[in-house]
């Protein structure tokens, strides 16, 4: 057992829109390749790139997957929890 707390991942959490987008989401292939993205992401929730805009809230970040080929944008709270605002197939 590790007892790093740096080691732990991120929770993940979904905006209603996110939510949404992702009842869509039928064919296997596009599951597995949200499910590979968001593991990145929790692992590292600053991996993403920040998306410049207004200052006053969480920073919106976005990280894009080449080899899955999406795009997630996200915020991360004070508490280490990546809340995922959408999900774009590119």
């Amino acid at each position: 057992m590790c007892g790093k707390a740096g080691l732990r991942r991120a929770r993940i959490a979904f905006t209603d829109s996110a939510a949404k987008q992702l009842e869509n989401i039928t064919s296997e292939a596009e599951v597995h390749a949200l499910d590979r993205t968001l593991v990145v992401i929790s692992v590292d929730p600053e991996i993403g790139e920040p998306i410049p805009g207004d200052t006053t809230g969480p920073q919106l970040r976005q990280y894009a997957d080449e080899l899955e080929a999406v795009r997630v944008l996200y915020f991360v709270t004070a508490l280490r929890t990546v809340v995922v605002v959408a999900y774009i197939e590119v």
